[in-house]
């Protein structure tokens, strides 16, 4: 974005557009804009596993005290244990 302008704010970087829009609304700009079609491809790629509830519930806790979601912890401790697993099986 350094070279670019941003048509409605007229920003030169993120930092620009971001102090832009906290301060401005698009309904300021409805009559600058136009109808658009685009097409998009959504492939879920989560898989859902049981989870015994009291389990879920110590998780829970353990990824509210590091400040992170629930399912942030899971796939971290989750990649490290299949880590190690695939280093002793290699």
């Amino acid at each position: 974005m350094a070279e670019n302008r941003s048509s409605l704010s007229g920003s030169r970087s993120y930092e620009e557009l971001s102090e832009y829009w906290d301060t401005h609304s698009l309904a300021d700009h409805w009559d600058q804009t136009h109808p658009v079609e685009f097409e998009l491809d959504i492939q879920s790629s989560s898989l859902y596993f049981p989870v015994d509830r009291e389990l879920a519930t110590k998780l829970r806790a353990v990824a509210s005290i590091h400040g992170i979601s629930t399912e942030t912890l899971l796939n971290l401790w989750l990649q490290e244990r299949v880590a190690d697993e695939s280093r002793k099986a290699g």
